[in-house]
């Protein structure tokens, strides 16, 4: 990782400047603004349907002290055997919701966004030795990052991949024992998050090129100093000890393994696990691609071997499953940093104006508080996608037997209905390991007899999307009436022959 010394040499340090011009500085400024587009951006996902299942799991576990092997929601898995893998983020929600409601929810999707996008600044200015610069690999995180940005446990495992990657710089830059943060950093992430598992093929990629030294063409290694490899070499193994450190064993540290490969059926038919698509962000990414081809060519920049790997690595993960996306921005963004350097002179703090920096950091705190949304909006919010009235409906009229509910209802109703256990939800994984994932995919897609799996599974009413096509078979089907219908939502219930 020896890269633009030189620039470093011209890092940002400003020993002798003023606490508060230091405070009111243009990287501090660019990080208030980072920190106002994550706000802007996430005020208005207060949706996602599977914060509901982290967020009961987070509650279960607070309120019990222990953690679940089984699962406790859903009727069809007949209890089948189930560790929450992200146990340590689910508590970490459910204390946010504990302190705040709502709003302490809002509150932690808010501060996990702005800290991802500052961290990926903070990074990209130290890699590139360009804190003005840094702002477009900040800005790139934030693009392939909306597509994930959510209360879910993912925001803690991206955040904790790029403070790996900052371990990694500062360890080979500055000062090697920072690699002995490394440990630390993976039995934390074995808890939160299964892209520790990226991490740590990350952290075996840096390893490797520390070995060699060459150069071919624009593509450049360099060897790592002994003493600096040998601390990563212990590192690395001290790491890979700590993943053993969670509630599952091996078979913990394996999951994400047996999600990318033997899944099959959540892989195929859940929407964030398909390939790329060829939207605004996909375009984007090409574009991205094409702008780094284009620097090295035509300003014969080098391409380091880490780089290079982490940009296949990266744009691999992408184009197979379209929520890695964001795990593409965080990787290719120190890199697109770097390369950019050249475009924009770099920040000299004696060159700095204190007072409209100021100015931008006032009105981005302004912005915060007033984007904020408050409890009333939250609750609209979850009004407007979840079956909110259909819970009330349920309940007051006392339904009672097995529910088959839709894939993207069954979170809410583990949080909403916990009397009722639900049909499916979004822990694919579990429910393909139990078969229920494959009956529940041909049902909804007509792909069989409808009544074959509402008498496998003995359901006595149905909990669906109101635009789902087996609302319309339930209406011609024989013992089958609607109870209940909103904007959102149908209920059908069997009827007695």
């Amino acid at each position: 990782m020896n890269i633009a010394l030189s620039a470093i040499d011209r890092t940002e340090s400003a020993t002798n400047v003023p606490v508060l011009r230091r405070f009111f500085s243009f990287p501090v400024m660019l990080a208030s603004l980072l920190a106002m587009l994550g706000v802007l951006t996430v005020r208005q996902r207060f949706d996602d349907p599977d914060m509901w299942w982290h967020l009961k799991t987070g509650e279960v576990i607070w309120t019990t002290h222990t953690i679940p092997t089984t699962d406790l929601f859903s009727y069809t898995t007949n209890h089948h055997a189930w560790i929450p893998h992200e146990w340590l983020s689910q508590v970490l929600i459910y204390g946010a919701y504990r302190w705040g409601g709502y709003s302490g929810l809002m509150f932690w999707l808010c501060f996990f966004t702005a800290a991802l996008l500052i961290a990926g600044y903070t990074l990209c200015s130290l890699y590139s030795g360009n804190s003005k610069v840094a702002l477009m690999g900040a800005l790139a995180i934030w693009l392939f990052g909306t597509v994930g940005f959510a209360v879910r446990p993912h925001m803690i495992g991206y955040l904790l991949l790029i403070i790996e990657l900052l371990l990694l710089h500062l360890g080979h830059t500055h000062d090697r024992h920072w690699f002995l943060g490394l440990p630390l950093l993976f039995a934390i992430w074995v808890n939160c998050h299964g892209s520790f598992f990226f991490g740590f093929l990350l952290l075996g990629l840096f390893l490797f090129c520390s070995f060699f030294s060459f150069q071919i063409g624009l593509l450049l290694s360099k060897r790592w100093e002994i003493r600096c490899r040998r601390l990563l070499i212990f590192a690395f193994f001290l790491s890979a000890a700590a993943l053993f450190l969670n509630p599952g064993g091996m078979k913990q540290v394996l999951y994400p393994l047996n999600t990318m490969f033997f899944q099959p059926i959540n892989l195929s038919e859940i929407a964030e696990w398909k390939p790329l698509q060829w939207d605004g962000r996909g375009m984007s990414l090409l574009v991205v691609l094409v702008s780094i081809f284009l620097l090295l060519i035509l300003r014969q920049s080098k391409l380091f071997l880490h780089e290079m790997l982490m940009l296949i690595l990266g744009t691999w993960l992408a184009l197979s499953h379209e929520r890695m996306e964001f795990v593409f921005g965080i990787l290719i963004a120190p890199t697109l940093a770097r390369l950019l350097t050249p475009v924009w002179d770099s920040y000299d703090v004696e060159k700095d104006h204190p007072w409209p920096n100021a100015v931008l950091i006032t009105i981005s705190v302004l912005t915060l508080s007033l984007a904020f949304p408050n409890r009333q909006q939250l609750v609209k919010q979850v009004n407007n996608s979840n079956p909110v009235k259909a819970v009330e409906f349920i309940r007051s009229h006392h339904l009672t037997g097995h529910m088959l509910n839709s894939y993207r209802f069954g979170g809410y109703l583990i949080w909403a209905l916990p009397e009722h256990p639900v049909f499916i939800d979004g822990r694919a994984d579990l429910f393909e390991w139990a078969g229920v994932l494959g009956d529940f995919s041909k049902w909804a897609t007509l792909q069989n007899d409808p009544n074959t799996l509402l008498e496998k599974y003995k359901v006595d009413f149905c909990l669906l999307e109101r635009e789902s096509p087996m609302v319309h078979v339930l209406r011609v089907l024989n013992g089958w009436k609607v109870i209940y219908s909103d904007d959102l939502s149908v209920i059908f219930a069997r009827q007695a022959p």
